[in-house]
């Protein structure tokens, strides 16, 4: 009888070991339909000063869903299973640290955008944000911030960062459904 219990439970370790731990990578994932396999995403429209700053969210929104590699990635609205549109509404450069002089030293970047992911098959919206946010700071010289179209023009990598993270966000909240 004992044999039988020793067996039997060597058999469960087994079946357990093999199981696997039950995680998976972040990210990979996707909830949306199993027919959305082309998706279109147009130039994202904006309403800012800042030059430039349309063109280079989008394309780093068509990487990421590129990247995640489930998706054909087009720059057109039509012809395709679903489409996300965006508009870049603001782009603000806050202080929020002083020095002993009250010159400001640390600032809040901050990218405000309304997006909608639609499927065009169901004529349905599956995700909307009208006021979603990206948000950084930096530790700057108070001599060199002027206005914010100014400072992402001449911090290349701070648009580059910010554009980048806004499309990671963005991309995993459609796919992710959160």
């Amino acid at each position: 009888m004992s044999m039988k219990l020793l067996r039997g439970a060597l058999l469960l370790l087994a079946l357990v070991g093999h199981s696997g731990c039950g995680y998976s990578l972040a990210g990979r994932g996707s909830f949306l339909p199993a027919y959305i396999q082309r998706i279109g995403v147009p130039q994202f429209d904006n309403t800012t000063a800042v030059f430039d700053l349309a063109r280079i969210v989008t394309e780093r929104v068509r990487s990421e869903f590129i990247g995640r590699g489930k998706y054909t990635i087009v720059p057109e609205a039509t012809g395709v299973d679903a489409v996300l549109t965006g508009t870049i509404n603001s782009v603000s450069l806050n202080p929020v640290a002083f020095n002993q002089q009250n010159q400001a030293t640390r600032y809040a970047l901050v990218l405000t955008a309304s997006v909608e992911f639609k499927d065009l098959r169901a004529n349905k919206v599956l995700w909307q944000n009208n006021s979603m946010q990206y948000r950084e700071e930096f530790t700057l010289d108070p001599t060199r911030v002027q206005e914010t179209s100014a400072f992402l023009g001449q911090d290349v990598n701070a648009r580059d960062r910010m554009a980048n993270e806004f499309a990671r966000a963005l991309v995993s909240a459609i796919l992710e459904a959160f």
